[in-house]
């Protein structure tokens, strides 16, 4: 199966799973990342979001649903799928879509992020994603070409302070700026009553991750609230 731009609208009001595990932890395996995949599908998932390369192709045999894919590479500053190396890679894992870092800051290769999307849209069949922080990442992946926007970052690169839930104040910023490319709400969307509010704000579809694939951050809240 090949995305298309023109296919994306298949996602318009959707849910979309982010199905990751941080190293180090008991679910780290990318056959488990396609079981659960594959279990987000059966519950609703119109697509799925995978960190990986083993995690992406493991995940294109469990589910038949559009995989976005990325490639986590360190901890701070430009980390997700950072290169065009990365970047490829991940696409030829088997990615449908591919998520970049879609903000301004410099990226490790020296590419801009406009070079990085021509590259992946010269050299794959897949999409790009740009994981942005900003309304102004959010007009500069879009004039470089980027096919979908996502909030992934807002609150993580200093342009905007981190809210407690989704930064539904930069969905309507980035909503009424008109920019005609799907508008993903991705962050710290923990309850159905926020993936409704970020849908209500402008998003295109919402990236719900923790709150349905991290047993250990879900079972912390319980304690949490108990211990209270």
């Amino acid at each position: 199966m090949i995305l298309t731009p023109d296919g994306l609208e298949a996602l318009r009001s959707q849910l979309i799973v982010s199905c990751q595990a941080y190293p180090g932890e008991p679910m780290r395996d990318p056959r488990t990342t396609g079981q659960v995949a594959a279990s987000a599908v059966i519950g609703g998932a119109a697509a799925v979001r995978v960190q990986g390369l083993a995690d992406v192709q493991f995940t294109r045999t469990a589910v038949e649903v559009p995989v976005i894919g990325l490639w986590k590479d360190g901890h701070d500053g430009v980390f997700i799928t950072p290169t065009l190396r990365h970047a490829l890679a991940v696409a030829n894992a088997g990615a449908h879509v591919v998520a970049t870092d879609g903000t301004r800051r410099p990226r490790p290769d020296g590419l801009s992020l406009k070079q990085t999307v021509d590259g992946i849209h010269a050299e794959s069949h897949a999409l790009v994603m740009a994981d942005c922080g900003s309304c102004a990442d959010a007009v500069a992946a879009v004039e470089a070409g980027a096919d979908l926007i996502g909030t992934t970052l807002a609150g993580y690169t200093g342009e905007r302070p981190r809210t407690d839930g989704p930064d539904l104040e930069l969905l309507a910023e980035i909503a009424g700026a008109g920019l005609g490319k799907p508008l993903i709400a991705e962050g710290r969307i923990h309850t159905p009553a926020q993936a409704r509010q970020a849908l209500d704000a402008g998003a295109f579809a919402v990236v719900v991750g923790t709150a349905i694939t991290h047993p250990a951050s879900i079972t912390g809240w319980f304690k949490g609230a108990m211990d209270a």
